[in-house]
């Protein structure tokens, strides 16, 4: 099978789909049969800049594609799916099984947590649980992420992330113990492989510094590139510029914050950086269309005046 070409690959936002994350959580759970039926239980090959893929297969049969190798199996099983990996499904009616969206923070924070053991999560693969006691766990920890999900509750996300670390664990733990069922990604060439690592070092310096307001070139300074170049490979594996990344991680920050916190306004502004509070409402509606105070409105069912 020819290597499938990076270019030619669409870079979508959320599970087979060109839409924006659409919630301020940096998780994502819903059932597999929720959107794959809608895309006649087949999403075709695509890939992600910043989210990690979890998926858990309770019954039912699945095709997993994964750059560009082919591997059908049923359940129990668990798929780890990285951000940048090409993949895609093709999962028979009767599938059973959530899938499980982390943004590129948690998804980092999980990882440092595991040691070295994270990179369980940072390579594509399945693995098949034979063990019924050990698929009975983690068929729990799913439901109970699905649950926390669906019904918000006080202390939901403190819930959501402890359920989370420990099913990272458990795949951490997969993976170790049975590496040989793990799908091998398909060779990068030394420049592709560079240029992936620019562009997760880019991210991980938006996560350290996007409350300071940085900018692109001296991000792109501390990567040893330049602008230009940062910029390019930006769009080429991420189908958005620099400065779209570092917008997009601000405005999840503030969205997080009008819809968990009881901030002013003008103290969202201030911990984001905005020197002016009407700076960052300008900014705000600009990338959402509406006001830091209509937005807030929004999230908690009231009608903006």
């Amino acid at each position: 099978m020819p290597a499938l070409s990076h270019d030619a690959v669409p870079v979508f936002k959320l599970y087979g789909e060109t839409r924006h994350w659409p919630t301020p959580d940096l998780l994502h759970c819903e059932s597999i049969a929720e959107r794959s039926q809608l895309h006649d239980w087949h999403i075709k090959t695509h890939r992600h800049a910043d989210l990690l893929h979890l998926l858990h297969i309770a019954a039912g049969e699945v095709v997993l594609d994964l750059e560009g190798s082919q591997t059908r199996f049923g359940g129990p099983a668990l798929i780890v799916v990285p951000a940048m990996a090409i993949h895609g499904f093709r999962f028979e009616q009767q599938i059973r099984g959530h899938i499980i969206t982390l943004a590129q923070p948690l998804a980092e924070h999980l990882i440092g947590a595991l040691g070295h053991q994270g990179a369980a999560l940072q390579r594509g693969g399945h693995y098949r649980l034979v063990d019924s006691s050990e698929a009975q766990s983690i068929a729990l920890l799913v439901a109970q992420i699905a649950d926390e999900y669906r019904r918000p509750a006080a202390n939901r996300e403190v819930v959501l992330h402890a359920l989370t670390q420990a099913l990272a664990a458990q795949i951490a733990r997969r993976a170790e113990r049975q590496r040989s069922h793990a799908a091998t990604p398909r060779p990068l060439s030394n420049t592709s492989d560079r240029g992936r690592g620019h562009l997760q070092r880019f991210q991980a310096l938006i996560e350290a510094h996007y409350r300071e307001q940085p900018t692109v070139e001296s991000l792109a300074k501390q990567l040893g590139i330049t602008a230009a170049h940062l910029n390019t490979l930006c769009r080429q594996l991420a189908d958005r510029s620099a400065l779209q990344l570092l917008h997009e991680r601000v405005l999840l920050e503030a969205k997080r914050q009008l819809t968990y916190t009881n901030m002013t306004i003008s103290e969202v502004a201030d911990s984001l950086g905005f020197s002016e509070p009407a700076y960052f409402t300008r900014f705000f509606k600009r990338h959402t269309g509406l006001t830091p105070k209509g937005f807030r409105l929004r999230q908690h069912g009231t009608p903006d005046d």
